[in-house]
């Protein structure tokens, strides 16, 4: 994760639809726009410098956004009475939508019809860096071109602009990340005994024991069409992992991954994880109440223990990613995460440019905004709202920073979904009883007919 994809239309759609029937609007728009996977950064093929179109100070920007950022829009709108601007609203949130891609390509054959200003996903910036026809302009404009000062994109999380990445420019303003720590109910915990592990190998154990004093009782979920992101792109597993643009490393031979499979059976084994999706249908009514922790995104907090679970406050409480024992390096996945890009058409570039900085970066938007900002101060704002602190049982602060620092860049952002395989090969495998570990080949085969059939050479089968 990516992806990652928007050609990830499947994943965000069937995510979106599964966790309805679980999670308020609110729950939903926080998967809305995700992206999975960050990118690796490609290598200049063209040299060819960016050339703006002719500039009309003034003139009216046109701004594309899904329904959760329309009012971080309007806002600006308000703030900016001098800013001419015709706000549209699209599923941009819904990572797989190919709206913007099929649109852009209309109006780049007509020569005429782009937004100035775009909320997307990730995987949209695939596309978007490039062009899409011989002699047409990439949509996207470079924003390290002039536009945003180094200064302000060296205020992004570490890896957040990753999947903005390519060309050796950098595409897009990342809004939010997803960073996945670890979830638990401080309460129970604290009754039974238990301490909250650091490494995978206690987690291991502590399932296992949990499995035996308290049947019934879950430390997680494999059942999501997400969920692959949450262990195995924080097990650095090289499922997606782009060696350069167009050649993709996918071995789920290697170690990692295999270490995070077996470690997954034998707690699926214990019945300590399930195979059930913690969005699936009758999931939170029949057992909400009994997951003791959950290895996910920042926004599980709100919007799966609060908002879907109803975990009364003070119970739920984050600790930071989990490590292998004797591994120095962390690193955690991404589960989520929207970006915003400004068209190269745009005949008004410092308008455009000053709303997506403003929208990613000040703490007057991001303060209150739905999930976790990839901007750091901004994040620092968000994090000192007590809106978003005063549910938990701890201080997430701490957590939720080191987690946004270390999202492992190895699993690279595609031009298709990183969830399709997962959802139409792993799940039904694992439903039928099957162990993750025995369909780690066929999952690989799947992952490799999407990425040839999308052009990528693909090595280490």
């Amino acid at each position: 994760m990516r992806s990652s994809g928007s050609p990830r239309a499947r994943r965000r759609r069937t995510a979106l639809r599964t966790a309805a029937a679980a999670l308020s609007l609110a729950a939903a728009a926080a998967l809305a726009g995700c992206a999975s996977a960050d990118t690796t950064t490609k290598t200049s093929t063209s040299g060819t410098a960016f050339t703006p179109v002719a500039q009309k100070d003034g003139s009216k920007i046109t701004v594309w956004a899904d329904s959760t950022r329309l009012p971080s829009v309007q806002a600006y709108q308000k703030a900016h009475p001098d800013v001419k601007m015709e706000i549209v609203t699209y599923d941009g949130g819904a990572d797989g939508s190919t709206y913007l891609q099929s649109k852009t390509q209309l109006f780049d054959r007509t020569g005429s019809g782009w937004p100035d200003v775009v909320f997307g996903s990730p995987t949209d910036v695939t596309w978007a860096s490039e062009p899409t026809k011989p002699g047409a302009q990439p949509f996207a404009a470079p924003l390290d071109d002039k536009l945003v000062p180094q200064s302000t994109l060296d205020g992004f999380a570490k890896g957040s602009l990753a999947p903005c990445q390519f060309n050796g420019h950098t595409y897009c303003l990342r809004n939010d990340i997803a960073q996945v720590v670890l979830w638990y109910n401080k309460d129970l915990m604290d009754k039974w005994g238990y301490e909250t592990p650091t490494t995978w190998q206690q987690y291991e154990a502590l399932g296992k024991q949990v499995a035996k004093d308290h049947p019934g009782y879950l430390v997680g979920s494999v059942g999501d069409t997400n969920s692959h992101e949450s262990y195995f792109w924080a097990g650095q597993c090289p499922a997606f992992s782009l060696e350069k643009p167009d050649r993709l490393r996918s071995d789920l031979k290697d170690e990692k991954c295999v270490r995070m499979a077996t470690l997954l059976d034998e707690l699926i084994s214990a019945k300590a994880v399930t195979t059930k999706g913690f969005f699936s249908q009758g999931f939170a009514k029949d057992s909400g109440g009994k997951v003791l922790m959950a290895y996910g995104p920042s926004w599980y907090g709100q919007y799966l223990f609060k908002t879907a679970f109803k975990t009364p406050a003070k119970q739920i409480a984050a600790a930071s990613p989990l490590t292998w024992e004797g591994e120095t390096t962390p690193a955690t996945g991404n589960v989520g995460g929207g970006v915003w890009m400004v068209s190269s058409h745009s005949a008004n570039l410092k308008a455009s440019t000053d709303l997506v900085t403003w929208l990613t970066t000040s703490d007057e938007n991001q303060a209150s905004a739905p999930t976790y900002p990839a901007y750091t101060k901004a994040a620092d704002a968000w994090l000192a709202n007590p809106a978003n602190s005063d549910y938990f049982a701890n201080d997430v602060s701490k957590p939720f920073q080191e987690a946004a620092d270390q999202v492992w860049t190895g699993w690279s952002n595609t031009r298709f979904s990183d969830a399709t395989a997962w959802s139409s090969v792993v799940l039904p495998g694992l439903t039928s009883g099957k162990s993750l570990v025995s369909v780690l080949p066929a999952w690989q085969r799947e992952i490799s007919n999407q990425a040839r059939a999308e052009g990528y050479q693909v090595v280490n089968e």
